[in-house]
């Protein structure tokens, strides 16, 4: 869904908006955010809400897993587009 207002988005996203994602800027173009989830010191997964701000884009990247999945996206608020490779 497209949000015209930020309070209308804010109010959608769940798991809230987080602090600048400055530690993976080099991933994205554009400005991000990241709320943890689970404190990644105590927790054996990496849980956290990323947001991108209007026209914020991730780099292309991998995530490599030794069995299982290496990454699970679970979409809350707005709209955007995503790029999957067929094995």
């Amino acid at each position: 869904m497209k949000y015209k207002k930020k309070e209308e988005f804010e109010k959608a996203n769940i798991f809230g908006m987080g602090q600048p994602n400055d530690n993976y800027a080099q991933y994205f173009i554009g400005n991000s955010f990241l709320n943890f989830l689970v404190n990644p010191k105590e927790s054996p997964i990496f849980m956290a809400n990323v947001t991108f701000e209007l026209g914020c884009r991730n780099n292309w990247h991998v995530h490599h897993a030794k069995s299982g999945g290496g990454q699970i996206l679970i979409c809350t608020a707005g709209e955007g587009w995503y790029q999957k490779e067929e094995v």
